[in-house]
């Protein structure tokens, strides 16, 4: 199956890190989200390994928080050896709270304002990625202001197509992220960084987009960019300690997607970065990437109730469960694909064609169309496969409904690392005059 710690047992009952889905969603209610610890280690372990055969020592991967971000998760990379890529003063606080060490953290973030800035030096964190001019001006103040010389890396916009869904691609020239290299505002960056006091510059960074398959996009982004570190060194004298190349290897969502191996894709790209300094006569810069959503993707397993089958004659089939669009919204902003299992039928033929609907009062609140599974009936046990990514991490309290626990799943014990939302959760900032 897509999801590695899935399994069926003598009952014909869907098992998630050999639990029994339906013992699983009697114990914790549904909807609720299943992560499986050992999955993420060994997504993360896939990640280090690689870089530390083909990359240059101290490179490792940083997880990218906004793909799943709690308390669980950063204890979990933490011990696992893996850096931090935050995106906001939330994320930090939740990296904090779990106690992870803020030197691996690296603070991304187009927007970054005054207060998040100050809050994010006061909470140790060891490197920001800049986004832009008015950002780096903003750093050096305040870091001036607080008697630090921060560390950035600078986030360079290569011009790269990666062929994915247009609301996932980061790295073209017209973007809202990062400077561009083509415009030769890049250069520039690099120019004033060094100018700054208040900044040490380490490296650059760049992200070309999410879900890609294919290893040339990041080949060709890692060869633009070193191409730029060469300009920098010719034009400053200075070249990159770290290149970072970001993230965006996509995972399967359903059986027709690619497989991906991880240390194949990551050998190409880091030959490609050595072998193009050695031409440009640079050395050979520390290799950071960013895996999020294929390092907890696959690890989790939505589980719901199914409320209604509704069939339409001539038309479609509708199987309406208790969540949707407000623990999953993928398919209303991507039309994202999903595999899904009927997890008390999961021994049946899938034959079964229907719409999966939400609950909320939107006719968009669909988890897919046109999918074949178990036919079922009103109470059965619905699983949508593969949502440790984009799935909690986007969770809203649209309609007022609360959001589904997060139920982590390790070896030999189970624990509530997220706690389901009440409805006193959902008024509790509210005031009546």
């Amino acid at each position: 199956m897509i999801v590695p710690c899935l399994g069926i047992n003598d009952n014909g009952h869907l098992t998630i890190a050999g639990r029994d889905a339906l013992a699983l969603a009697e114990k914790y209610g549904t909807p609720a989200y299943f992560i499986d610890e050992e999955t993420i280690r060994a997504n993360c372990r896939a990640y280090k390994a690689a870089l530390s055969k083909y990359a240059p020592e101290g490179s490792i991967p940083l997880y990218a928080g906004k793909a799943l971000c709690c308390a669980a998760i950063y204890r979990i990379i933490a011990e696992e050896g893996l850096g931090a890529d935050v995106v906001s003063a939330g994320e930090i606080a939740t990296a904090v709270l779990a106690g992870f060490p803020m030197e691996r953290a690296y603070f991304h973030g187009n927007a970054k304002t005054d207060s998040d800035i100050r809050y994010a030096i006061s909470a140790g964190v060891g490197t920001f990625v800049v986004d832009n001019f008015d950002e780096l001006s903003a750093l050096d103040r305040i870091a001036g202001e607080l008697g630090v010389r921060q560390r950035v890396l600078l986030r360079i916009t290569p011009g790269i197509d990666p062929h994915t869904h247009r609301k996932i691609i980061t790295g073209s020239v017209d973007s809202k992220f990062g400077v561009a290299i083509e415009t030769g505002q890049a250069i520039n960056f690099v120019r004033e960084a060094l100018e700054k006091k208040s900044i040490e510059l380490c490296g650059l960074h760049c992200h070309i987009g999410s879900q890609i398959f294919e290893p040339d996009p990041f080949i060709e982004a890692a060869s633009i960019m070193v191409e730029f570190a060469k300009s920098c060194k010719k034009e400053f004298g200075w070249e990159p300690e770290i290149l970072n190349l970001g993230g965006g290897f996509g995972v399967r969502y359903i059986e027709d997607h690619p497989h991906i191996n991880i240390d194949e894709n990551i050998k190409k790209v880091c030959g490609t970065v050595a072998s193009i300094c050695e031409e440009a006569g640079l050395r050979v810069p520390k290799i950071f990437l960013e895996p999020g959503r294929s390092i907890v993707a696959n690890a989790g397993v939505t589980l719901y109730t199914v409320c209604s089958v509704k069939e339409i004659t001539g038309y479609k089939n509708y199987v309406a469960v208790d969540g949707g669009m407000t623990d999953n919204p993928r398919y209303a902003l991507y039309s994202s694909p999903y595999t899904i299992i009927v997890a008390n039928r999961a021994s049946e033929p899938a034959d079964f064609e229907c719409t999966v609907a939400g609950r909320c009062c939107e006719s968009g609140d669909l988890l897919a169309e046109g999918v074949k599974i178990q036919k079922c009936e009103r109470g059965d046990i619905l699983a949508v496969l593969c949502t440790g990514a984009y799935n909690y991490s986007m969770a809203s309290n649209y309609n007022r409904v609360p959001r589904p626990p997060i139920v982590m799943l390790a070896q030999g014990s189970e624990y509530i690392a997220v706690e389901r939302e009440s409805y006193d959760d959902i008024v509790r900032l509210d005031r009546v005059r």
